[in-house]
């Protein structure tokens, strides 16, 4: 498989745009970074707490799991909580299996929700999957909901797959079953979508994903997607696992397809540790789309790895200090200032490149290495203005830092 990566030649693929709540997914709009929760849905606090703190951190939609009645009456109650919070971030329900079935016993649920996601593999089998799965288009179309027709490889139509890989052995030369499986994949999804245009929705309803959890695959898939479909498409490399593995996976795949201009939204399925910070993910998500320079999200601060001449933690303590206020600020900053999120910062730790890393930088500090001068210059606009000196060094950049946003970036 070759893999062309040019970002110089960056040209976003257009695709239909899709409403969801107060946000639009696709056309000319910027991708949009999403999530899930990972609470009970039936637990009203713990999910509208979680709802707030991921959109707090800059998810622009979220999904939550609806999969039984207590999650399916819990949604319209969790909806008023996070808008008593002045928070009005969509929420998309994830329904398998019996989606149909909750969607038209609490019609509180169906009004309630911003967008329905379907998987085509489990919304019914045999004769009953168009009956159910008419059942959840028709409920969309009613309360005029967008859809994403979610097609995922773990749980692809086996009858679909089958009839395909049938096809595929009556052929003169016949594809690998890889290459049928990735066919699979590509008409479940515009099947779907085509099935549930003709039940009532329009194509600016309709967003369609196709997640594998091996990267040239996915890859491969959503080359095939972009090519035969307008529609808007969701990316995500699903179950890309834990820590670093998964957001190196992530990272990897993703970066392939929005290089290409493909992709409307995304979203990084990290399974996080035990009580870990389910915020990570959209740090991830806007991580990728900042360093391809497809959106500005937050500060981007630039810190040397360390050596031998930077024995001392105060440069990396420094840094990760820095890395969390300005992502803890962001939220206020977004509301009070015009572009900030493009401020650039540097946290060197030694004479190599720390002044010519900070000069570049909108703000820089450049602290000393080992044997070196206990001083750090402080960088301005390319220019040195500041030396800082002794234990409160972390507090007085933090205070140039407010200083410059407040001087250089406009007030709302």
């Amino acid at each position: 498989m070759s893999l062309n990566l040019n970002l110089g030649d960056y040209k976003r693929r257009y695709s239909i745009p899709v409403k969801v709540g107060n946000v639009i997914i696709g056309g000319n709009n910027p991708i949009v970074v999403q999530s899930m929760t990972n609470t009970d849905t039936a637990d009203v606090k713990k999910t509208s707490k979680q709802i707030i703190d991921l959109a707090n951190a800059g998810s622009e939609i979220v999904r939550v799991t609806v999969d039984r009645d207590d999650s399916a009456k819990a949604v319209s109650y969790i909806k008023d909580e996070i808008l008593k919070a002045n928070c009005n971030v969509p929420i998309v329900g994830d329904f398998h299996y019996i989606g149909h079935t909750l969607l038209n016993k609490y019609p509180d649920c169906a009004k309630t929700l911003d967008k329905y996601r379907v998987n085509p593999g489990n919304v019914g089998f045999k004769e009953k999957k168009d009956i159910q799965f008419s059942s959840m288009i028709e409920t969309a179309a009613k309360n005029n909901k967008p859809v994403r027709i979610g097609v995922n490889w773990g749980s692809l139509d086996q009858e679909l797959l089958s009839n395909l890989m049938d096809k595929n052995s009556k052929l003169k030369k016949p594809l690998d079953s890889g290459s049928v499986t990735k066919q699979a994949l590509i008409v479940s999804a515009l099947d779907s979508a085509k099935r549930a245009e003709e039940l009532g929705l329009n194509k600016e309803q309709i967003i369609i994903s196709c997640k594998v959890s091996e990267l040239h695959t996915l890859v491969e898939v959503y080359d095939g997607l972009a090519k035969e479909s307008d529609h808007s498409l969701h990316l995500g490399l699903t179950e890309a696992g834990m820590g670093i593995k998964g957001i190196v996976s992530s990272t990897a795949a993703l970066s392939l397809i929005l290089s290409k201009g493909i992709g409307d939204t995304i979203r990084i399925s990290l399974t996080p540790k035990p009580g870990g910070d389910r915020r990570e993910e959209i740090y991830v998500a806007q991580e990728i789309l900042q360093n391809l320079e497809i959106r500005s999200f937050t500060p981007k601060v630039t810190a040397c790895p360390g050596c031998g001449r930077t024995t001392s933690k105060v440069f990396q303590e420094l840094a990760e200090k820095i890395q969390i206020y300005t992502r803890d600020q962001m939220p206020n900053w977004k509301k009070k200032y015009n572009g900030v999120e493009s401020l650039k910062l540097a946290v060197m730790g030694c004479i190599v490149n720390g002044p010519g890393e900070s000069k570049n930088a909108d703000l820089g500090i450049s602290l000393p290495g080992t044997g070196e001068s206990p001083t750090m210059p402080v960088f301005i606009d390319g220019k040195k203005t500041h030396t800082l000196k002794g234990k409160n060094i972390t507090e007085d950049f933090k205070k140039i830092i407010h200083e410059y946003i407040e001087k250089k970036y406009k007030k709302k």
